[in-house]
């Protein structure tokens, strides 16, 4: 490495440890704000005030989650700084796109994804199952590709499946077409995610990791356990809720 050039690198890391530093502020600080809420139900995409099961504001407090470290540090690393700064992740240097939480019933999957308050103003989508699957032809399918559409159009988007096991399972006897359907998009989906460097992160949560599809479970950049709390966590809860 040329010499000269060493003052200049230096101060540039200075530069982008201080803003690592101004983002963690906000992570901590930060207030959540209303977005509108996103309605794909029937095809249809627009804007309505109340919220309903397709897509909802965050709720909580991201720094009121006690315990599980790991997942808030790979989730606060995966959703500020590509928001704050962009600059950090070009060439071959991504951010992940998709990440599973995985654990027992109980242990704040959920919560913990809908606590996300971390100032950046995302776009939250949350959907269940049942808000996917239909009874008709080609129309399961056709929500999920939508899902991602709207989720695309409205970046930066953190899209958040909830018991994705219900969506794209295991079938160890005979598997329906719908379900194939079903697996088959959401799989491209995920894939266009990684691709098209669009700011979007999907998230997703299941109790039962052995349940949910092979292809479907390695296509996350990061699978993270979230175990019950210890001890020490455990009476830090009663003091915070008691």
């Amino acid at each position: 490495m040329n010499p000269q050039r060493k003052p200049a690198l230096r101060q540039r890391m200075e530069n982008y440890m201080k803003r690592i530093e101004v983002i963690k502020g906000a992570l901590k600080n930060g207030l959540a704000k209303k977005k509108p809420i996103a309605d794909i139900s029937n095809g249809c995409r627009n804007t309505k005030e109340n919220n309903d099961a397709i897509a909802t504001d965050p709720q909580g407090i991201f720094d009121d989650v006690i315990g599980l470290k790991e997942a808030k540090e790979t989730l606060s690393n995966a959703i500020i700084l590509p928001v704050k700064s962009p600059y950090l992740f070009h060439g071959n240097r991504k951010s992940w796109t998709s990440i599973l939480l995985y654990g027992p019933t109980g242990t704040g999957k959920s919560y913990l994804a809908k606590a996300i308050d971390v100032g950046c103003e995302c776009t939250f989508v949350s959907v269940s199952p049942s808000d996917l699957v239909s009874k008709w032809l080609g129309e399961s399918e056709k929500k999920v590709k939508d899902l991602f559409k709207l989720a695309r159009e409205r970046q930066p988007c953190i899209l958040f499946f909830d018991h994705i096991d219900g969506l794209c399972g295991k079938y160890y006897n005979a598997e329906s077409e719908t379900s194939r359907r079903i697996k088959n998009e959401f799989l491209v989906q995920m894939q266009s995610v990684g691709q098209d460097n669009s700011n979007v992160l999907v998230l997703a949560a299941t109790n039962i990791p052995w349940a949910v599809d092979t292809v479907i479970l390695q296509s996350f950049d990061r699978r993270i356990y979230m175990p019950l709390p210890d001890v020490n966590e455990r009476v830090a809860m009663f003091k915070t809720h008691l």
